[in-house]
């Protein structure tokens, strides 16, 4: 069990091949990549599970320290065993070209991989993390929210990695609401900060002009660059051309927000702003609170 694999005396490593491999197997879990790759750096492979096992190892350690090296040498590895006769239709095999393609970044490959083992995998939180990024990398953000949503691991879900593919997704979903629900949730932190951000970037690109206002005002309230403003005059602008022409998005109360928004601003086109949406609303006989 793993509570029990660091009591393995150290010369029984080599004498039991077994005894270093499940204790590599034991340091991934815990998160303790170089510790794991100390194990198996010199490990000649023999067999697949040596070769997978070996290539787990550098892709933890590439990913944890930025290695290049490191990365390309388990993207070879997992090209070995997947591209081999004997492996190449097994699960393993197509698991490890999933992992090289996924190195490699050709996400659409990655997918034919995955979703030929998916039922396999249904409660399977590192598969369904893997599926739900790489379907979001190859823009089928429905399928890739569905499957983020599927892992349970609390750790996982409280990753900035995590939820701020999970926040995307909703966007680009037609969900924004669910995206800023998750910011709400978030403490204060260089995490939220940065989730923020992406909120009100991925909203004003998709049109979703009010949570964007909401996202660029916070933004402004926590540093004053000039560019949170424009965000947030932009977005305003948006709010408003959906109201004038009655879209989803644009609803008076909507609108009545923005404008409290805006009034919160020190900046000398507020005024402006607010002179024109006074004289539709007076014109259209919009009841608004100006």
């Amino acid at each position: 069990k793993g509570e029990t694999a660091t009591r393995v005396p150290p010369p029984l490593l080599d004498i039991i091949p077994e005894a270093r491999l499940n204790l590599v197997i034991y340091h991934l879990r815990t998160d303790e990549a170089q510790e794991a790759y100390n194990l198996i750096k010199d490990l000649e492979p023999s067999v697949p599970r040596e070769y997978i096992l070996k290539g787990v190892v550098f892709a933890a350690l590439g990913q944890k320290t930025d290695s290049r090296d490191h990365l390309k040498l388990a993207q070879q590895l997992f090209q070995l065993v997947g591209a081999s006769a004997s492996e190449c239709d097994t699960i393993p095999g197509r698991q490890c070209m999933a992992s090289c393609f996924f190195l490699l970044r050709q996400f659409e490959d990655v997918g034919v991989y995955l979703k030929s083992i998916q039922p396999y995998f249904s409660n399977d939180d590192d598969f369904n993390w893997n599926y739900g990024i790489t379907c979001a990398n190859t823009g089928d953000y429905k399928e890739a929210k569905d499957a983020l949503l599927q892992v349970q691991n609390d750790k996982y879900r409280s990753e900035f990695c995590y939820l701020s593919w999970l926040c995307r997704c909703y966007i680009m979903s037609g969900e924004p609401g669910l995206a800023w629900e998750t910011y709400v949730r978030m403490e204060t932190s260089n995490d939220s900060f940065n989730l923020l951000h992406l909120i009100a970037n991925d909203c004003y690109k998709m049109g979703h002009f009010y949570y964007a206002c909401k996202a660029f005002d916070v933004l402004e309230r926590l540093d004053p660059d000039p560019e949170f403003w424009e965000g947030k005059r932009g977005a305003a602008i948006g709010v408003f051309q959906k109201t004038v022409a009655n879209l989803p998005g644009g609803e008076h109360d909507k609108l009545q927000e923005v404008l409290n928004i805006l009034r919160s601003s020190n900046n000398t086109q507020v005024e402006q702003m607010i002179r024109v949406i006074k004289k539709w609303a007076k014109d259209n006989r919009v009841k608004l609170d100006l």
